[in-house]
């Protein structure tokens, strides 16, 4: 068995788990659009390939699982996701499973406001959100809603382009200088973040590791405490279950005068996941188990609490003398 890691970037945890789930059954093989990404270089094999963006970019891919007898393919960032699930019979045709959710599912957990619009559907409390600014006033006016407020990209990730704003004048501005920005209910609570698996045969949450939040870095959890409360945990399983997701996904969840409100999900491994790694929760063996065509059991819930993670930084030094230096 053999796996491909699309835009594998820094995340080379990720790639070490792999390598060490399928150590003597397969090869872990990532791509990256740099030569300057450490993660590659923790796998068996690496391509450096176009952008996403770039023409060509899907048939690269393709032709990559065909040489290497890609069993199954996943990427690490949010741009890429939709692709993989568009295209997952091409994916298929070639003998590669894209490990995703169905492509409406991960175009809805791409757009924020969609998200807002379904998590309220299904009567799970969520931060009030607007797509139109004037509706926004007269929501302030009404009572429904006060500053502060979050504002960001409708569609995003990386915390990019976000910002805690407290009149209407800095609205003003930063809809001059941005497209297609949405205002949310700024949730003043304690911060949480699942790490979920979704069975990709049964359909049932297999995984539920949860994670209070201490201290965030560019949009993702720096420091952490492992957590568990079975409220939750049912929340987050009725919730994955229903919307039919599949495989890794990375949810943000805010604690609010003893409520849980799901704040933003994304369908692949979040920044945060090796503290569930750390904590016994192997995704990793899920996904292999998965492609070798069998059931994982159900684990929600399976570590212990208060233990921490605690990122630090770390530099890779290679010599790439005599290679053009792709950035």
């Amino acid at each position: 068995m053999n796996i491909l890691i699309l835009s594998a970037g820094t995340r080379d945890k990720v790639v070490q788990y792999f390598r060490k789930e399928l150590a003597g059954k397969g090869r872990v093989i990532a791509t990256d659009c740099s030569n300057l990404a450490p993660a590659v270089y923790e796998a068996d094999a690496f391509y450096l390939v176009p952008r996403i963006t770039e023409p060509g970019y899907l048939d690269t891919i393709l032709d990559i699982c065909e040489k290497e007898n890609v069993t199954g393919v996943f990427s690490l960032i949010d741009p890429e996701l939709s692709l993989l699930a568009r295209e997952r019979q091409r994916f298929l045709a070639v003998g590669t499973t894209p490990v995703i959710s169905d492509y409406e599912l991960v175009e809805t957990c791409f757009d924020k406001y969609k998200m807002y619009e379904k998590l309220c559907g299904m009567g799970i409390p969520t931060a009030k959100c607007y797509a139109d600014k004037e509706a926004f006033y007269q929501g302030v006016e009404r009572g429904e809603i006060a500053y502060p407020v979050f504002v960001k990209p409708v569609r995003g990730s990386a915390s990019i382009h976000i910002n805690k704003v407290g009149s209407k004048q800095e609205i003003e501005v930063l809809c001059d200088l941005y497209e297609d920005l949405m205002i949310q209910e700024y949730m003043d609570g304690t911060e949480y973040g699942a790490d979920v698996y979704v069975d990709m045969i049964s359909g049932k949450c297999t995984d539920i590791f949860v994670k209070k939040k201490v201290k965030m870095r560019a949009g993702e959890t720096d420091k952490s405490v492992s957590f568990k409360d079975k409220k939750l945990f049912e929340v987050i399983r009725k919730f994955v279950e229903d919307c039919g997701f599949r495989g890794m996904i990375d949810i943000d969840i805010f604690r609010i005068d003893g409520i849980y409100h799901i704040s933003e999900v994304n369908p692949r491994f979040g920044g945060g996941y090796p503290h569930a790694y750390g904590c016994g929760v192997n995704m990793a063996a899920a996904v292999v188990r998965n492609l070798s065509g069998q059931e994982n059991e159900v684990r929600i819930g399976n570590y212990e609490e208060g233990i921490c993670m605690m990122k630090f930084n770390e530099v890779m030094i290679r010599d790439m003398r005599g290679e053009e230096i792709v950035p």
